[in-house]
């Protein structure tokens, strides 16, 4: 099923699906950074009653994880900007540098989160008020599994890598929410050491979302995609009636869209009218089949014996700014 509806072939409905893609973006970060925002509060108000190391490691990372809506926020507008004659491709990769700095903020979230844990593992110090602590770990849990289904789902929906990988975020967050139990449970039992082990162990995780987030705003940066849409793509235009051979296909994302250029090769015998409506069917197909695939250039040669007259067609569809 295409993900453009209705079905149509007008650019103006691939832009309009743009924008909606953004808005939707939008209204994830307004309301996670509101649920995150309301989730940390409360954990610092609770981690200045009782001084828990673990909770001030995982308090520091929920608000971490809040404020990484900010740049999102601003790549999510940066990138509805039509294109122009200096950024030809439009202002889409405003979300691939987004997706650094969140790597960045993860990254220092994690180096003050270890920095308090070692020192408290160096100065022990009781920690108090273990009822509260414990409902902050469940508060925490709860907050952040709730906006990572949120981001991951929608940022699958509009091919927003950023978003996904906020979302992970998100959801590692729960996780080491839930490890701040066990630091107040061993203090309970009297091992008051368990706080600042298990606030390492917070920053243990958090290092493996880095590593995540890390790798796939990489792969962005580099144009990797899923081999699958590769092979999607190869199979649609296949199908297409009057196409012999397809060529090299190439796949890249640009913010949460997807761009191609494919080349194909049509029967020799065709007049250059016929290989120009064999290039749009093929084009057309691209764009309605092909999940999240915003723009396409299709690039027609002859298949045949040499000798014949040989033509080429070049097809490129954009959306209207």
């Amino acid at each position: 099923m295409s993900v453009f509806t209705p079905h149509s072939h007008d650019s103006l409905d691939k832009t309009d699906s743009a924008l909606e893609s953004s808005s939707r973006g939008m209204r994830v970060l307004v309301i996670s950074f509101a649920a995150l925002m309301v989730t940390a509060c409360v954990q610092a108000v609770i981690v200045a009653f009782s001084g828990s190391v673990a909770l001030l490691g995982d308090t520091l990372h929920n608000f971490a994880d809040a404020l990484t809506a900010i740049p999102l926020a601003i790549a999510f507008s940066v990138g509805r900007r039509a294109a122009t004659r200096r950024f030809t491709y439009g202002y889409g990769r405003a979300e691939d540098l987004a997706g650094i700095i969140i790597v960045l903020l993860i990254a220092a979230s994690a180096g003050l989160a270890g920095y308090e844990a070692v020192k408290r593992l160096i100065n022990p110090e009781n920690v108090q008020a273990l009822a509260l602590v414990a409902a902050a770990g469940v508060i925490g849990f709860l907050g952040n599994e709730a906006v990572a289904r949120y981001r991951i789902k929608v940022g699958r929906e509009i091919g927003s890598a950023a978003l996904v990988a906020d979302g992970l975020h998100a959801r590692t967050d729960g996780f080491t929410s839930l490890a701040v139990l066990l630091g107040a449970g061993g203090a309970a039992l009297g091992y008051p050491i368990a706080d600042p082990i298990v606030g390492l162990l917070i920053t243990a995780a958090i290092l493996f979302v880095l590593r995540d987030a890390a790798r796939e705003i990489y792969h962005r940066l580099m144009d990797a995609v899923d081999p699958a849409l590769v092979e999607q793509a190869e199979q649609i235009l296949t199908a297409v009636p009057g196409i012999a051979r397809v060529g090299s296909v190439r796949l890249r994302w640009i913010g949460h869209a997807l761009h191609a250029e494919v080349e194909i090769a049509v029967r020799h015998d065709l007049s250059l009218v016929e290989a120009h409506a064999v290039a749009v069917e093929a084009e057309h197909r691209l764009i309605h089949d092909l999940p999240r695939l915003r723009a396409a250039t299709v690039h027609a040669d002859p298949d045949g014996p040499t000798g014949t007259d040989h033509h080429a067609v070049l097809l490129t569809h954009r959306p209207a700014q």
